[in-house]
């Protein structure tokens, strides 16, 4: 059995950040010696420090500065990198979350030298190997000793895959620890009032997946079916860098009742959702976080790596059909939409039950 000492956590992307913040400060208050390394796959440094600000993070011990760029180069760059941090730490278990290429790449680091995996966000799966996230959560499952799921579809997926029971541990989901946290304080903000906006009375876009923003017919489809919605509701969209240069460069117009704002810090976007009539996203983590805040979540994807958010929560997957978002909408405000519940274990308590595993003691791999 393991009781690890030294303990590498990773960050890549700033959903990343809320599930590794409770962690890092749960296995900190444990004793532990924990280092957090950011690997800068996803990176602005003003909005990076909100966020670390935000949610209470340290600062990290290591930036890899991996940048953007290509899926081969970002994660070959992660693989160097990573590698040399691992020689100087020499952590025995690196944690690593979520699904983006900073998740793989340091997974496969640590396995290649023996160091015990723990994949935080285990099981989860959309079946739809076009995504590069699928693939990338597929396999950093299959080099993790610690599958940390959320909800118990992720248990089952990685049973049905032949995983061994003792490699299985459903700790809860470990966003909805910090938005629990950080509730009280992102509602004392006030965004929305700042926005001219009544609670209840508008509605919330994000938009950022190639499949929807990378072809300029979609993405000016997506919009102007939004411009609809603007005319029932107001709407605002925090635009991602992405998807900005991609209305730019397609010469899209946005309808007027659409108001553009800049990314937010965790606490601001946190409020804005929470006192929202309607989200509309492609998102996954904001899947999550509508069901546990009981929002009407529409979904611009063909399928989900979280059924659970449908299954029990406030989501409806629409597909990345335009002409659907107009009705869902009015139908959302003509019955209040789905209610839901919130899933068994997002209660706020899984970086505990992470903390707790780890230092218990645990078995790996090379163990057997």
């Amino acid at each position: 059995m393991l009781q690890p000492k030294k303990v590498t956590c990773v960050v890549g992307a700033r959903p990343n950040f809320m599930k590794v913040a409770p962690v890092v400060l749960a296995l900190k208050a444990r004793g532990l010696n924990v280092r957090l390394v950011h690997s800068g796959q996803h990176y602005d440094e003003r909005m990076s420090a909100v966020f670390f600000d935000d949610l209470g993070m340290p600062r990290p011990d290591a930036f890899l500065q991996v940048g953007s760029a290509n899926h081969a180069v970002q994660t070959a760059r992660v693989l160097e990198r990573f590698d040399a941090d691992c020689e100087a730490f020499q952590p025995e278990l690196v944690l690593v979350a979520g699904d983006v290429n900073s998740t793989l790449a340091c997974a496969l680091v640590a396995a290649k030298r023996g160091i015990a995996v723990g994949h935080i966000e285990a099981g989860l799966r959309s079946r739809d190997w076009g995504m590069p996230e699928e693939i990338n959560r597929i396999l950093t499952d299959n080099c993790s000793d610690l599958l940390l799921t959320p909800s118990p579809d992720g248990d089952a997926n990685l049973r049905a895959e032949g995983v061994p029971e003792w490699r299985i541990h459903r700790v809860g989901n470990l966003m909805i620890d910090s938005l629990r946290k950080h509730l009280e304080r992102a509602e004392a903000l006030n965004v929305p009032q700042t926005m001219g906006l009544e609670r209840g009375g508008y509605v919330v876009v994000t938009l950022h997946r190639p499949s929807n923003v990378d072809v300029p017919e979609q993405l000016a489809a997506l919009l102007a079916a939004i411009g609809e919605v603007s005319t029932r509701l107001p709407v605002v969209f925090p635009i991602h860098p992405r998807t900005r240069k991609r209305i730019d460069d397609a010469g899209i117009e946005v309808a007027v009742g659409v108001q553009l704002i800049e990314p937010l810090g965790y606490l601001q976007f946190l409020g804005l959702m929470a006192a929202c009539k309607i989200m509309l996203t492609d998102s996954g983590g904001i899947q999550e976080e509508t069901t546990a805040l009981g929002v009407p979540c529409l979904t611009l994807r063909d399928n989900t790596e979280r059924p659970i958010t449908v299954d029990e929560g406030t989501n409806t997957l629409l597909g990345a059909v335009a002409s659907r978002i107009v009705a869902a909408t009015d139908e959302i405000l003509a019955t209040g939409g789905k209610h839901g519940r919130i899933p068994e274990r997002w209660d706020g308590r899984s970086a505990e039950r992470v903390a707790d595993l780890v230092c218990g003691g645990f078995r790996t791999m090379l163990e057997g």
